[in-house]
């Protein structure tokens, strides 16, 4: 190959890896498994000495020897494990050479704009359900009362959560405000009907919206030897957790139990 070949043909695989490795992160993924599908997508196009180093707000890789180097920032990261699924079985079916590179590309491109999502009322749907079923978990108690109150205010709650995020960037803001309609909602049911536990319907409502996968991911980031984005996961996982119990603080502390 000429060297404007060898440009073109390693800043495609850039462009792959790098989106590629976006695309998980911004579902959710862990970063050592970022780092293994770009390695692998790299060495699988025929590339020798392929360096990844990715976090949870940036990517960055090098090809040719450290010669050819480029970056990626992640600016929004959700939970889509489907994402993350869709992008690793096209690395295996390039692993396999069922697909070429030019495919690859092309397809992966196509994931970013096409990955369905569950519609909002059946998310909404989801909350209800969960918050009722974990208040029984955690609160061991199968509380009949308390179950059809705590559906309503997490269902409520992570539609406050889902409409404030799209008006604000500042992070956990919209957790916080999510929280403090929780407990707004909680307090004026409890004070309709004083035979309702407040404990109870907060518990299972803020299920919704605490940060399960983030502190999962966070750990195995540290067990992985990723200490860097573990320990930013970890914090930004504890900061979301600050940010409901804040919110939850706020309106109890003003409006009372």
């Amino acid at each position: 190959m000429s060297d404007e070949q060898n440009s073109k043909f390693y800043q495609e695989i850039l462009d792959v890896c790098l989106t590629a490795g976006c695309l998980m992160i911004e579902g959710g993924s862990e970063m050592y498994r970022v780092e293994d599908t770009m390695m692998r997508i790299a060495r699988n196009a025929g590339v020798a000495d392929p360096r990844v180093f990715a976090t949870p707000t940036c990517v960055f890789m090098s090809l040719a020897g450290g010669d050819m180097s480029q970056m990626k920032q992640i600016r929004d990261r959700n939970i889509n494990l489907e994402l993350v699924d869709r992008v690793n079985e096209l690395s295996r079916e390039f692993a396999i050479k069922k697909i070429t590179l030019s495919e690859l590309r092309r397809k992966i491109l196509a994931t970013a704009s096409s990955t369905p999502t569950f519609p909002l009322w059946l998310q909404v749907v989801g909350a209800a359900a969960l918050s009722a079923t974990l208040m029984v978990l955690f609160m061991d108690d199968y509380d009949w009362v308390d179950f059809p109150a705590a559906a309503v205010v997490g269902a409520i709650g992570y539609l406050a959560y889902v409409y404030f995020k799209r008006f604000t960037k500042v992070r956990f803001l919209s957790e916080l405000i999510a929280a403090m309609v929780m407990g707004v909602i909680t307090v004026g049911i409890t004070h309709l009907f004083p035979k309702m536990i407040t404990d109870s319907i907060l518990v299972g409502a803020l299920m919704t919206l605490v940060p399960g996968l983030a502190l999962t991911n966070a750990l195995r980031d540290l067990f992985m030897g990723d200490l860097l984005s573990g320990i930013v996961r970890l914090f930004e996982a504890a900061l979301t957790a600050v940010a409901l119990g804040g919110g939850v603080a706020i309106v109890i502390k003003f409006l009372g139990a």
